[in-house]
């Protein structure tokens, strides 16, 4: 842990000598980045004890709502690219843990729901995600980071 006021060290990077506070700051992008991959490189641990990764876990969730969602919406919500989320709901489809269905007003839209197996599975993943969740929290001291994270990301 870094003292306060202490520049933090970044893997990587080696501590600035010369005397440039710029160079010795690292950027909140690099911060949140660094975050970033250690949360969700911890969380893919924990979901990998049931075989399943952090992309899934996340696609899941947005079914868990019930209403069906088309392809176009989910590569939004999960900000990854439309090619990457067929080859997803793809293998979560084979897996049996969602299905797809033909929009009943629009034939030619294809929705992605969550099957019951689905749910059952994504009942057990949440379990896993929230002891991360907390062990991350009770590790950093923080209660609910939320509303800073939540301003971060709307930027």
């Amino acid at each position: 842990m870094t003292a306060v006021g202490a520049a933090p060290q970044i893997e990587g990077h080696s501590p600035d000598t010369t005397g440039s506070s710029a160079a010795a700051e690292p950027l909140l992008v690099e911060l949140v980045t660094l975050a970033h991959r250690r949360l969700s490189g911890g969380l893919a641990a924990a979901l990998a004890e049931e075989d399943c990764t952090v992309d899934q876990w996340r696609l899941l969730r947005v079914l868990a709502d019930g209403r069906g969602h088309a392809m176009g919406e989910l590569a939004q919500a999960l900000l990854i690219p439309q090619a990457s989320l067929s080859r997803l709901v793809d293998s979560l489809a084979d897996s049996g843990w969602v299905y797809r269905r033909q929009d009943e007003q629009d034939r030619r839209r294809i929705t992605a729901h969550l099957s019951r197996q689905g749910r059952t599975r994504l009942t057990r993943l949440d379990a896993l995600a929230a002891a991360h969740d907390a062990a991350v929290r009770r590790a950093c001291g923080l209660t609910d980071p939320s509303h800073l994270l939540q301003r971060l990301a709307a930027l």
